[in-house]
């Protein structure tokens, strides 16, 4: 079968320019949004060459960037305070530069209203901003996750808005991001990257681009298809998470231990995927994108009941956690409102600092709200502001694990030492199976 970007006809002047530029190393990369997926980005393609402009609309982050200051943890300091002081990084806070850049990747939010309906206003912002200063010749990509066809629908006709045709002047694609925070083993340059563009010339260029840094590049029919790659990819993990989720929540009725369950279902060497329960999901992918697909289908008169009810699941884990949380509490005799309870950890995932849509916070307010006194440790997260609540960590000791009523084990960070805790812990409700290998004092445990 013959793929899209292979195609016959010869390139054009400005394609063969442009080719020729990004193969040479020559080409000046722009990189709108230098969050947790435009900032390791910058640095991968600075680091084989490229000169890169990130174009920062948070001061403050432009700032620390040209001052080689790293705030990413999936970053390396020295790697980025090399390439700012080689002058191949710099950040600037305006899209005056722009005709400078040759390829320009926009990496910016796709959040979701309080309606859980996307919220595109960065996107639709930027491109606003950048269509002013398009040239003829350069590459526009969107790495931000969305539905399908954001690329087309709401990007090009802003980007044409210039004067300027795509397929003619100017190429645009989406390669959607695939960054896993805190993740060790794949990184921006060994995660395959998947890329489909408006048109067979906007593919080639893309192709061509990815495939200077990015070890195995695929190619998708449209926009369109890469799109709902990404969509259906993180679609894949909330439907399985909201499985085991609701598997959780049946163990707790019938009384057994939804861990030992699973672990046991996983020695099957085929047919099964390990995933296991939490107190929700967080991230500014898995609680988002599923509600993305939900949108689109229904423009389309398509109902997802399955992708509907396992959102619904996921959503209502931060409740159980609550209700399990008071239900020790009545256990010990404690009354809410005279109780204390240690958050541990309050980042979404183990390991790193992102604390975005965490249930752990939500978790906190549904505790709060019933008269609670809550604290929280959390050695990567410092203090943080969401959902209306603006806290500060508290210090880990044995005087103050001793003084709470219950710890509740939130995020399962290495930097815990599990058996400590629970020796010092009235109790333990661990919602993530961190304590499995204590084994002194599990009568004081408690998991999900």
């Amino acid at each position: 079968m013959s793929l899209a970007w292979e195609r016959s006809e010869p390139l054009t002047t400005i394609e063969e320019d442009l080719q020729r530029r990004i193969l040479d190393r020559s080409a000046v990369v722009g990189v709108v949004g230098l969050g947790y997926v435009g900032l390791p980005f910058a640095v991968e393609k600075g680091k084989v060459g490229y000169r890169v402009i990130g174009i920062e609309q948070n001061p403050q982050r432009a700032r620390k960037i040209n001052r080689g200051e790293n705030y990413i943890g999936d970053v390396d300091d020295n790697d980025l305070r090399r390439l700012v002081q080689a002058g191949r990084l710099t950040a600037v806070g305006d899209f005056a530069r722009v005709p400078e850049m040759d390829v320009i990747v926009v990496c910016v939010p796709t959040p979701l209203t309080r309606n859980l309906t996307p919220d595109l206003s960065y996107v639709e912002s930027v491109t606003r901003a950048m269509a002013p200063y398009l040239r003829p010749g350069q590459l526009v990509t969107l790495e931000s996750t969305t539905y399908p066809g954001t690329t087309e629908e709401v990007m090009l006709p802003l980007l044409e808005s210039s004067g300027l045709r795509v397929e003619h002047d100017f190429f645009l694609a989406h390669s959607p991001e695939r960054v896993d925070p805190g993740n060790q083993r794949y990184t921006t340059r060994n995660t395959t990257k998947v890329v489909g563009g408006v048109g067979p010339r906007s593919l080639q260029a893309a192709m061509t681009f990815y495939r200077q840094t990015i070890e195995q590049v695929v190619p998708v029919s449209s926009a369109k298809a890469a799109e709902l790659t990404k969509v259906f990819e993180n679609t894949f993990r909330a439907v399985n998470i909201a499985l085991v989720n609701e598997m959780a929540l049946l163990c707790d009725r019938l009384g057994l231990n939804v861990w030992e369950v699973l672990e046991a279902a996983n020695t099957k060497p085929f047919g099964i995927m390990p995933f296991f329960p939490g107190p929700g999901v967080g991230g500014h992918c898995i609680p988002i994108d599923p509600h993305y697909l939900e949108w689109k289908a229904r423009e389309v008169n398509f109902n997802t009941h399955f992708i509907a009810l396992a959102g619904e699941i996921n959503r209502k884990m931060p409740e159980f956690v609550r209700d399990k949380a008071l239900r020790i509490l009545n256990h010990q005799g404690t009354a809410p409102s005279r109780a204390r309870v240690l958050v541990l950890g309050v980042a979404y995932k183990k390991d790193i600092d992102d604390y975005r849509e965490s249930p752990a916070i939500e978790v906190i307010r549904l505790l709060r709200a019933e008269g609670v006194e809550v604290e929280y440790h959390d050695p990567l997260v410092p203090e943080f502001r969401e959902h209306g609540l603006h806290m500060r960590s508290v210090d880990l000791s044995a005087e103050r694990l001793r003084s709470c009523d219950l710890v509740l084990v939130a995020t399962d960070h290495s930097a815990f030492d599990y058996p400590w805790v629970v020796a010092q812990a009235r109790h333990v409700l661990d919602t993530r199976n961190a304590t499995r290998g204590v084994s002194a004092g599990r009568e004081r445990i408690t998991l999900l």
